[in-house]
């Protein structure tokens, strides 16, 4: 499996707005993660809860920008800046690091958030 090829696929699907879609698709099913404000999931499923729930809390897309992405053998570093504004009247401005972890069938086994 071509990491790079599905590192690209699934910052293409981000960039669209299929952020869900994307942890579907490209997420082994022991997948973790953690961000910066310390919140972990454990495997895919408590992703995809959380990011369904991160989405529905969505009122508009401002802009979802892909800067860059840089692949290291199994690891992979996109920089992304996200711009919502929240269905509870709030503003999200995201400028961040995503870091993942690729297994040898081209699935993310891990996944971390920086602020850049």
């Amino acid at each position: 499996m071509n990491i790079k090829e599905q590192v690209q696929q699934m910052d293409a699907m981000v960039s669209k707005g299929a952020i869900v879609d994307a942890v579907k698709s490209f997420f082994c099913d022991h997948a973790s993660t953690s961000d910066y404000g310390d919140v972990r999931t454990q495997d895919k499923n408590q992703m995809v809860d959380k990011m369904e729930n991160f989405v529905g809390s969505i009122a508009k897309v401002n802009g979802i920008t892909h800067h860059h992405t840089i692949v290291d053998g199994h690891t992979s570093a996109s920089e992304f800046t996200f711009d919502f504004d929240m269905k509870d009247g709030s503003k999200i401005l995201w400028h961040e690091i995503i870091r993942r972890i690729w297994n040898d069938s081209g699935k993310v086994t891990a996944e971390e958030y920086f602020q850049a």
